[in-house]
């Protein structure tokens, strides 16, 4: 499919050079968004914590994780209950059916994924907006906490004593629940780290079965989906201006790090009232090696001349037949997406 003419598409943000940086991949590495655009506002300590397990992410520690940090919490006069999932998706349900009492924090043991069905369910219970959500590290990629410089029990513990919150931004999308040949019905999620479209969803969906890599699974994955070479054909509408063309990958990030702590989107600020997309169009198979490597030095993929990079409020994905999409780290379901961005819809703290 030959691609819309260059005056039909919204014109791409461009990134300053870190003139500080060594050149790699041709080119400097660029100077990369604040993580937060507003102030912070502190809390009072905690009184209380719903801790919500994820006992399979990772490297299925969970279960041992919120022990310590229930053990940790409650010598510091919190008093911890326990909220533990036993399969993909219960996540949701318990946060939707959990009293959490004023003055407590909604505290999530697992990745990404799980902390995207702990504020589903409160959202689904209609309760978001009042309350404040923290992250123990438990995942594979834990790619929010890694833009939070949580990395450890200790800075968890730490963030929840030092009551400092930020105002989140929150991608709402509605997708087809299952992946291609498996559609269900049309569900909701509340995304606060990514959503991916196209190559990065099918190196998931391999890398799924290769858990027992750790964090290599995801590098293996990129290369398998890279030399299929799959084409993938879609019509976006960004912001009302509708773009259809051929596309390798849709990255769509409120944060800056993906899977594997990739630098996807060095533009992304968590509170900005916008999502941000990279966009690699049709590409060969060097092309996108190239690309992706330039991605690993830094986010330097920003400079590459087929990835195009725009910021957002709504944003729809089409195609003429169901495509895999996969929201925070989870291969959740299909095409057509809409998503929606809710400038900052929840409050999430944030180390002192």
């Amino acid at each position: 499919m030959a691609g819309p003419p260059d005056d039909a598409w919204p014109t791409p943000l461009e990134f300053a050079k870190d003139e500080r940086s060594k050149r790699r991949k041709g080119t400097l590495r660029p100077q990369f968004a604040k993580v937060w655009t507003q102030p912070g506002v502190v809390l009072p300590r905690p009184v209380a914590a719903h801790v919500f397990v994820n006992p399979y992410s990772g490297r299925k520690k969970g279960d041992t994780i919120a022990q310590e940090v229930c053990k940790r919490l409650e010598q510091a006069n919190v008093v911890t209950t326990v909220h533990r999932s036993n399969a993909p998706g219960h996540l949701v349900e318990l946060a939707r059916e959990a009293d959490v009492p004023s003055g407590a924090v909604l505290l999530v043991v697992g990745g990404d994924g799980s902390l995207s069905e702990v504020i589903t369910g409160r959202f689904e219970r209609g309760s978001a907006a009042d309350d404040v959500f923290g992250i123990v590290p438990g995942g594979t990629g834990n790619s929010q906490a890694h833009d939070l410089a949580i990395h450890s029990i200790d800075d968890a513990i730490n963030t929840v004593l030092g009551g400092r919150t930020q105002s989140l931004d929150i991608g709402k999308v509605v997708l087809t629940e299952g992946l291609p040949g498996h559609e269900k019905e049309p569900i909701v999620r509340y995304s606060h780290n990514l959503v991916t479209w196209g190559l990065g969803v099918d190196s998931t969906i391999k890398a799924e079965r290769m858990r027992w890599m750790g964090p290599l699974r995801y590098d293996v994955g990129i290369v398998m989906a890279i030399l299929a070479n799959q084409r993938r054909t879609a019509v976006l509408e960004m912001d009302g201006v509708r773009l259809e063309d051929d596309f390798t990958l849709l990255l769509i990030q409120n944060s800056q790090t993906g899977g594997s702590r990739l630098p996807l989107a060095p533009g992304a600020s968590l509170d900005d009232g916008s999502m941000d997309i990279g966009i690699l169009k049709s590409m060969t198979r060097r092309q996108v090696f190239r690309a992706f490597g330039m991605l690993k030095a830094e986010g330097r993929h920003v400079y590459h001349p087929r990835v195009d990079y725009h910021r957002f409020k709504t944003l729809t994905i089409t195609t003429a037949k169901p495509t895999a999409i996969n929201v925070d780290g989870e291969n959740l379901g299909s095409t057509p997406l809409e998503l929606t961005v809710l400038p900052r819809a929840v409050r999430l703290m944030v180390p002192p």
